[in-house]
């Protein structure tokens, strides 16, 4: 049940993902997808000049020098023609309207320069259609509308008659800002009236640009690259042309034109991803390089940013649904923190060959699992605990509990067979301490000698099964595996050893009888588990070694050592040496065990083991 769980939460976080990376009405960002597309832009934005295009500015000092706009269209004849003359640009286009007709020869001037030089004129169309219609100035160029694709435009501004039927090339330099207000793409295709319009940019391309044909992308829109902002293009003052300040020998010659204004009266100013305004005519520019760099095959290759970013939450969803239940809550948080920063990291260069990829995909797949996946195994982990401490917490020490509740064991308590070490560990002369003491004291007694039992078992992670009155039997080695079970035991019992001889110690400067603890210790398979009936069941372990065990705690009696060590454990031990006692013949065996206690250091061990053994 918790596995389909698991799953129907990768599932919805992977539909999620998948949704998320569905492309949007044009205009729509979803999930932040521009938000973060703008961060990339800002990381990777070149101060880089453009050698290919130039942008004369009408600005406000060239205002302030010639005159205020709008200037006499024999003014701006001027400029075209001293830039397609003596400074040889390769073209020109006009980011500038011209909707009615002005009041010198300057308009015939220049409907000759648009008939029969590399001339672009500009016309903006209206895509929003609010009360009137929108109609300034007539339209001029396009193209046949042959298969409907493009965007369509419900009004426009043109130029005066004149200019527009005289015209070869006029560009569309309307845009739709996105929702946020910022412009991003621009319509490859608009379509008015019957006749398929392209960009201002294109539209000079076509004309004067040369090398091979401009084959627009298969879209109504175009991401502008926006690879450098407005600063990094070339710009010259308009009065520098006009006033023959710019030397004839000026970087102009072959390069693209853009003839508009950055002038603050002039209202020309947009949001683009890397200012809150920008002039529209730097945007024609950065328009005009990316259609240039598209042309000239230097454009991204275009990669399956869409698949890859699916293929990418599908891994992030598998991922959580296969670990999340073997891993804390924090540790699923900081998986799920570094999918998101390794996305970032990948489509940082993925969008840049996608324009259409929804960048924020994956990163829809990753908060969906951080708000519902992580909550909802929190929750489980509480659960399993609450449920394994209640069964456990008697007899399991607290590091094996965090152990099994990070593997996500379904059922820990389920009888398995298990390598195991098993120690016996009992109070000699129990009788006879207590036969004397009033019954408080007795149970003092008992109680801090268990303690000196138990402290060392839990402590070196063992199982506790069960007091047997003055004593305890645990073992190493399950629930959980343990690859040095036996030295682990070999570790507790030692330390037994040590405090109940302290204790002891104590026992008798206070006027009390001294204590001996007598331990029996053994390796072996057994099956460990819940063990019982439905009134009452406990967790221990059942095999031949636990049973010799408690044969070798009793043999203790016949020893003047206090830990027996059955051969077992001697042959899984790695850390401890050990002194053999000789052969016995345990009550229950059919053949002789061979004994061992701890080689604690030094050879007295030996003499005493020789002379229990002449002994008995």
């Amino acid at each position: 049940m918790l596995t389909l769980a698991r799953i129907f939460i990768g599932a919805a976080a992977l539909l999620l993902g998948a949704w998320t990376l569905s492309p949007p009405p044009p205009g729509v960002s979803r999930f932040g997808d521009e938000w973060l597309r703008d961060a990339y832009l800002r990381l990777n934005e070149s101060t880089a000049a453009e050698p290919r295009v130039l942008v004369i500015d009408i600005d406000e000092p060239s205002m302030a020098q010639l005159g205020p706009w709008p200037w006499p269209r024999a003014r701006i004849a001027d400029l075209v023609e001293k830039l397609l003359t003596t400074y040889k640009a390769r073209g020109v286009a006009l980011d500038i309207m011209l909707p009615e007709a002005g009041k010198d020869n300057g308009d015939q001037r220049l409907a000759l320069l648009a008939r029969h030089a590399p001339l672009v004129l500009a016309q903006a169309f209206d895509y929003h259609y609010i009360g009137a219609r929108l109609r300034d100035g007539a339209v001029g160029g396009g193209h046949p509308d042959r298969d409907g694709r493009g965007v369509a435009a419900s009004g426009y501004i043109g130029n005066h008659p004149l200019l527009a039927a005289q015209a070869t090339h006029v560009g569309n330099i309307g845009f739709i800002p996105d929702e946020d207000g910022v412009l991003r793409r621009v319509p490859l295709r608009t379509r008015f009236e019957g006749r398929v319009h392209l960009p201002l940019a294109a539209e000079l391309i076509n004309c004067c640009a040369g090398g091979p044909p401009l084959v627009l992308p298969d879209a109504d829109f175009m991401r502008v690259s926006y690879k450098r902002d407005w600063k990094a293009f070339d710009v010259i003052p308009a009065a520098r042309l006009l006033d023959a300040s710019l030397p004839e020998a000026s970087d102009i010659d072959g390069r693209l034109v853009l003839i508009g204004s950055s002038a603050l009266g002039q209202a020309d100013r947009v949001a683009t991803p890397l200012a809150a305004q920008r002039p529209g005519l730097g945007v024609q520019a950065a328009m005009l390089s990316t259609l240039l760099d598209h042309q000239a095959g230097l454009a991204p290759r275009p990669w399956p940013g869409r698949a890859i970013a699916l293929l990418y939450a599908a891994a992030v969803a598998l991922l959580a649904t296969l670990s999340f239940g073997r891993v804390s809550a924090l540790a699923a948080t900081l998986l799920l923190a570094g999918a998101a920063a390794g996305w970032v990291l990948l489509a940082m260069p993925l969008s840049q060959h996608d324009p259409g990829l929804v960048t924020t995909g994956p990163l829809a797949t990753c908060l969906f699992l951080l708000l519902v996946a992580v909550p909802f195994q929190w929750q489980l982990t509480q659960q399993r605990s609450h449920n394994l401490l209640a069964a456990l917490r008697q007899y399991v020490a607290r590091s094996v509990v965090d152990e099994m509740l990070k593997r996500g064991l379904t059922d820990p308590l389920r009888p398995a067979r298990r390598d195991v070490t098993t120690l016996v560990a009992d109070m000699e002369g129990y009788t006879s301490q207590v036969e004397a003491l009033p019954v408080e004291e007795a149970a003092h007694l008992t109680r801090d000698f268990l303690e000196c039992l138990t402290g060392p078992v839990l402590a070196r992670g063992g199982t506790l099964d069960k007091y047997t009155g003055d004593g305890l039997m645990a073992f190493w080695g399950a629930p959980l595996p343990l690859a040095d079970h036996a030295d682990l035991a070999l570790d507790a019992a030692h330390e037994i050893l040590r405090r109940v001889a302290a204790f002891s110690a104590a026992r008798v400067a206070a006027g009390g009888r001294p204590l001996r603890v007598r331990i029996g210790v053994e390796s072996g398979e057994a099956m460990a588990g819940d063990f019982g009936t439905s009134a009452r069941s406990i967790y221990t372990a059942v095999g031949d070694g636990v049973n010799t065990a408690a044969r070798l705690e009793q043999a203790a009696r016949d020893f003047p050592h206090d830990l027996i060590i059955g051969g077992g454990t001697v042959a899984r031990a790695t850390r401890h040496r050990f002194l053999p006692l000789g052969e016995r013949l345990l009550r229950g065996k059919e053949r002789a065990t061979m004994l061992y206690t701890l080689d604690l250091g030094g050879g007295t061990g030996t003499r005493a083991a020789a002379t229990s053994l002449e002994t008995t």
